[in-house]
């Protein structure tokens, strides 16, 4: 006979502002509030990744004593008051506080209008300056990136458990002690000078404006108005499905048409979608994993499209530079084909070319400076911009986005198909891939396209996928920092028999990324945002005829005019890189 145990739950009951709440033992008082539709300001709170109770703005009275409700457990019989007398005046002086060391210049800042300082001000009630003002003002602008103004940081710690614990770079940390202490990155160096990999994952979570990214409109605007340059646009996947947050529409809702129609309206001579070079990325690393598999090349094949994972292969782990696929991120095939194909067929001068992109990611704009993405001389891409700076430009030139009427992007490199939008969730590049190798393995068009056991937001997915009789995949899809480590320590020590690895730097991969609109914490509880944006490019996927990389017409005539064939001497020049070992 098959004994069973069970596990029995524990719970507690407390009260809350009068209110009976049972919860499981272990939790804390925070948590038992939120499940009791009670809020308690937060401020360094960061849901299961920084919870250190250092700002105190979440301060509770429990029997007559001040606690921090993010680092209490919920205890049987506990008596909770969220909104005493004492409770109020305590957090209002704990921001009068943190404001008297914080640069409070508002309208100026990037992040006026969605800061969690600011909106604590305003809920609080707090008017006037308590505290005399002091504050050092130290700008580290050196990163192609990510901007760091020191007069603004409140020492949270959110950016330095993101970058340590999430991430695992470790570039940020607490230096000196006592009211000298702060948030710095090692030695009290430019993030430039040090193995930043430039997600930009400190950005969308630090909560007022002591991170940015660098901003880059205004070369941007200083190319729309040079009358000598052919400026061509070209839009990533993951953008579509989040700048309408930008704009008060609900996290989660595709605006393709509307993203489209606004860069027109800011004087763009092209609109391409980024969409067309991620379906010849699939064409080009797919064909580069199968000559792997065929002639015993170097395995696992390790995706190369996310550039704050390259920057992190390069610096922690440059014995796995020869796993990575040769091939660029679409962003720079893209640029390239542009520079090239596209020139040679309208009788453009390549030099008068200008390559915009607009990405949701910050290390892209430390990927298009890199000396190696650039053939003959002539830089694939030009400019790379954000989903927020975007936004910021529509803002500026006064377009009504909400009020504008769908638009399609411009015909040939605006062609793509539904494999190509996913590359934007984790799992997405991996997804695509499998759609066309196993076509091309099987000879057949296979019917089934959702290869759903690869997506999800699961930090690490593995996966034996049976192709037929004869061929099995073995693959895995991963994405953050400390995913990443995890699963690369393994592959480093032989533990792992993959064939196929994708890597994304960000958590929830580009729908996530550090140059996204940026979403409060207070949200961030309630909604799960890089599921909710992974959702907008899967309806996208599934709405589509088209869904295999290799069924884009347009691709297809790119490789019998002028490529030739994936992996061919020419797309091995137009679209293949090589990496730099930063250790």
């Amino acid at each position: 006979m098959k004994t069973v145990m069970l596990t029995i739950e524990k719970k507690v009951t407390l009260t809350i502002d009068g209110k009976k709440v049972t919860v499981p033992e272990g939790t804390t008082v925070l948590e038992a509030a939120k499940t009791a539709g009670i809020h308690i300001p937060t401020l360094c709170y960061l849901e299961d990744i920084n919870k250190v109770g250092a700002c105190r703005i979440c301060t509770v009275e429990v029997n007559n004593r001040l606690q921090a409700a993010c680092i209490l457990p919920a205890e049987e019989g506990m008596v909770v008051k969220t909104n005493t007398s004492r409770v109020r005046q305590l957090r209002k002086h704990i921001l009068a506080l943190i404001l008297a060391n914080h640069d409070s210049n508002c309208p100026t800042c990037i992040r006026n209008n969605n800061c969690e300082l600011q909106t604590l001000a305003n809920e609080l009630n707090l008017r006037e300056e308590i505290f005399e003002r002091e504050y050092a003002r130290h700008v580290d602008d050196m990163s192609p990136s990510v901007v760091r103004d020191d007069s603004k940081c409140i020492n949270c710690g959110r950016c330095v458990s993101i970058c340590n614990e999430v991430q695992t770079v470790g570039v940020l940390g607490f230096v000196h002690r006592s009211d000298r202490t702060k948030v710095a990155p090692v030695y009290d160096k430019s993030l430039a000078e040090l193995s930043c990999i430039n997600c930009g994952q400190c950005i969308v979570n630090c909560p007022v404006g002591a991170l940015r990214e660098k901003d880059n409109t205004d070369l941007v605007w200083e190319a729309l108005a040079d009358k000598s340059k052919y400026v061509i646009v070209q839009t990533a996947p993951a953008v579509r499905a989040a700048l309408g947050e930008e704009f008060g529409l609900p996290i989660g809702t595709g605006v393709t048409g509307k993203m489209v129609a606004a860069l027109r309206r800011l004087g763009f001579d092209k609109v391409f979608d980024t969409n067309f070079a991620a379906d010849v990325t699939i064409m080009e690393e797919g064909t580069e994993l199968l000559g792997r598999i065929q002639s015993g090349g170097v395995l696992p094949l390790i995706t190369s499209c996310s550039p704050g994972w390259i920057k992190f292969c390069e610096h922690k782990y440059p014995e796995l530079i020869p796993n990575l696929s040769s091939c660029k991120s679409p962003q720079n095939m893209m640029g390239a084909l542009l520079k090239s194909h596209y020139a040679k067929m309208n009788g453009l001068d390549p030099k008068d070319i200008f390559v915009v992109s607009v990405m949701p990611c910050t290390a892209k704009k430390f990927e298009v400076q890199r000396e190696e993405l650039e053939v003959d001389g002539i830089r694939d891409v030009d400019v790379s911009i954000t989903t927020r700076e975007l936004a910021q430009m529509i803002k500026e030139a006064r377009i009504d986005f909400l009020r504008l009427e769908d638009e399609h992007f411009d015909e040939y490199y605006g062609e793509s198909t539904g494999a190509a939008v996913i590359f934007g969730a984790t799992g997405g590049v991996m997804e695509a891939a499998i759609r066309t190798v196993a076509d091309i393995l099987t000879g057949q068009e296979i019917e089934e396209v959702n290869y759903e056991f690869v997506r999800g937001m699961e930090g690490v997915k593995e996966a034996r996928i049976k192709i037929n009789e004869d061929i099995t995949l073995n693959v895995a899809v991963v994405h953050g920092g400390a995913n990443i480590t995890a699963l690369l320590d393994k592959v480093k020590n032989g533990e792992t028999d993959y064939h196929f690895i994708e890597v994304m730097a960000c958590p929830g991969g580009c729908v996530n990324g550090g140059g996204q609109p940026i979403v409060p914490d207070k949200i961030k509880m309630e909604i799960n945002v890089p599921v909710e944006r992974a959702k907008a490019l899967y309806r996208a996927d599934s709405a589509v005829k088209r869904r295999k990389s290799h069924q884009n017409p347009m691709v297809k005539k790119l490789y019998e005019d002028f490529l030739g064939e994936p992996n061919s001497e020419l797309a091995h020049k137009l679209l293949h890189t090589t990496y730099v070992n930063r250790q």
